[in-house]
């Protein structure tokens, strides 16, 4: 699942009801008056100022502001200094290529002709000139939406034990049969969540159109609804239930971007009789499949994988729009993550393709609940780690203790102790105070989550030569595969081991700091140490000085 926004994690708890209404609902209206009992609506940005536009490159020190110092690294440590391009593979939803502030930064493989339909490097992909699109149909058409891996398994799991006794079951199936229970668990909740939630949303979305209508705005503040006089009892009701949503912690101007979401949970994410595989028209069952898919990389929404892109690496020199972290880099597109979520074979897939083209660093901003070919995924982990090659991923955006819940794919190879040594897991900080001081949103853990780094209003491309700000893990980890090709395009020969110290030890601590802990809904605090191996959050301007003396001080 991309893992761009708070949504998922937001509206748990909600029930439609007239009971207590001081509006009835009228005929007109489609809808009655929502009473949000119990919502839990996580909200990331620190409400009480707004941050500049690049705050996640600023300096703690010079700006007032908790980045990563990327603009102070350049101005003094890297002045002057020669760097080599490095390769970072974006495993995404697709990426706007033509962007005017990502297009000299997109990867195009040396060996390919484009459009003469033939393997020229002979690497099992045609005309992959940017990249490949692993979730594409060889007609061009392209998967949008998917299920959730947990629906996808329940059908699965079903077809085994639904009508069968689990008394009657032999010994090797019994552990099956539990996993079984397991998956069925996780999919009633999760299908009540997203029936709830775009029941609940469905309805503040239409109240929020019937507000533009009468406002005669795309967009409006809460002020714009407390000055709304109108003798339309539509318009009113419309009103209160906005002002119902707002009191519940549920932003105006994400009302239309979460309806679409939970839309998508209820009618795709949980829906067991929806299958989209048939587009892609690969033999499934075939893990080590080479040359399914198409090279059309941008793909039906290149929303999230743009965003991301942009914070890696859009251009620095261009005087447009955004600086990416990194600035010698170029972007190899690697689509394999629908508006759902992704699968197995195709995220294995794709990080052997990334390590196979030349790619150092592969950003991975997704993740999921079950993996049944975590295996799999493990081997093409294990063949990036043999070539040298970083993986950064995102923790997710649950709120949730990593080192009690499973979010996968992750650095801890299965049925094994041993873990991956060129993993970096990234949870999501903020600018704010401690309440802000990181996401609410963001996933952490002692022992799973390795660092923090910017996640909340980070302002990147979109795709149509657009920028927008998202809050997410998805965003951080960038930040951190951006920090990486900095390194290596000034230290080309730091391994991706080292470079991982690097970033881990250079970190700055906050660990005895006390916040807000993400996902509390009681004003729990915590130690910033609490939340991950370091206790730190990323900083370029003390992994460059790190990495400088690095040999003599190893």
């Amino acid at each position: 699942m991309k893992l761009k926004s708070i949504f998922v994690v937001g509206l748990l708890l909600a029930q439609i009801g007239l009971a207590n209404a001081k509006t009835p609902a009228t005929k007109k209206f489609p809808y009655p008056i929502i009473h949000l009992q119990e919502v839990y609506w996580v909200v990331g940005s620190d409400t009480s100022k707004t941050p500049p536009k690049n705050w996640f490159n600023l300096d703690t020190k010079k700006d007032n502001i908790r980045g990563v110092s990327t603009e102070r690294v350049y101005e003094t440590l890297l002045k002057g200094k020669k760097s080599t391009t490095v390769v970072v593979a974006v495993i995404d939803s697709g990426i706007d290529t033509k962007h005017p502030d990502l297009k000299e930064h997109i990867w195009v493989n040396p060996k390919e002709k484009p459009g003469n339909g033939k393997d020229d490097d002979k690497n099992g992909y045609v005309d992959d000139i940017n990249g490949w699109d692993f979730i594409g149909g060889k007609d061009g058409k392209d998967v949008d939406a998917d299920t959730y891996e947990v629906t996808r398994e329940l059908v699965r799991l079903e077809k085994k034990f639904a009508d069968k006794d689990p008394e009657k079951l032999r010994k090797k199936e019994k552990k099956e049969y539990q996993y079984y229970l397991k998956v069925k668990k996780s999919y009633t909740r999760q299908a009540s969540e997203a029936r709830q939630g775009y029941t609940v949303m469905k309805q503040i979305w239409a109240a929020y159109q019937v507000v533009q209508k009468s406002l005669d705005k795309k967009e409006f503040t809460k002020e714009d609804l407390d000055n709304i006089k109108s003798d339309d009892q539509d318009v009113v009701q419309a009103g209160q239930i906005l002002k119902r949503a707002i009191g519940f912690g549920i932003p105006l101007n994400q009302i239309g971007d979460a309806y679409k979401q939970y839309e998508s949970m209820f009618k795709y994410g949980v829906n067991k009789d929806f299958n989209p595989r048939t587009i892609v028209g690969d033999d499934y069952k075939k893990l080590d499949e080479k040359g399914y898919g198409n090279n059309e990389v941008q793909g039906p929404d290149a929303d999230h994988g743009t965003h991301v892109a942009g914070i890696i690496g859009a251009d620095r020199t261009n005087d447009v729009g955004i600086k990416g972290v990194a600035d010698n880099v170029k972007i190899m597109v690697l689509r394999a993550v629908p508006n759902g979520d992704e699968r197995d074979k195709d995220i294995a897939n794709a990080i052997r393709y990334a390590v196979d083209n030349g790619a150092r660093i592969i950003n991975m901003s997704f993740g999921k609940s079950f993996s049944p070919n975590k295996e799999y995924v493990d081997k093409a982990v294990k063949y990036a780690q043999k070539k040298g090659v970083l993986l950064v991923h995102a923790a997710g955006n649950d709120g949730s203790n990593l080192d009690e819940n499973d979010n996968f794919p992750n650095k801890n190879f299965k049925n094994s102790k041993k873990f991956a040594k060129n993993w970096i897991e990234v949870g999501a900080s903020s600018w704010g105070d401690e309440k802000n001081f990181v996401g609410g949103f963001s996933n952490y853990g002692k022992k799973t989550v390795d660092v923090f780094a910017p996640g909340v209003a980070i302002n990147s491309t979109i795709p149509d030569d657009k920028y927008t700000e998202h809050d997410g893990t998805s965003m951080a980890a960038p930040v951190v595969s951006g920090v990486a090709a900095l390194l290596m395009s000034y230290f080309p020969d730091l391994s991706a081991e080292d470079v991982k110290e690097i970033i881990l030890k250079s970190s700055v601590k906050y660990t005895d700091k006390e916040i807000n802990k993400p996902g509390s809904r009681n004003g729990q605090t915590i130690k910033f140490g609490e939340l991950s191996v370091t206790g730190g959050i990323v900083n370029a301007y003390e992994a460059v000085k790190m990495a400088q003396n690095w040999k003599n001080n190893k």
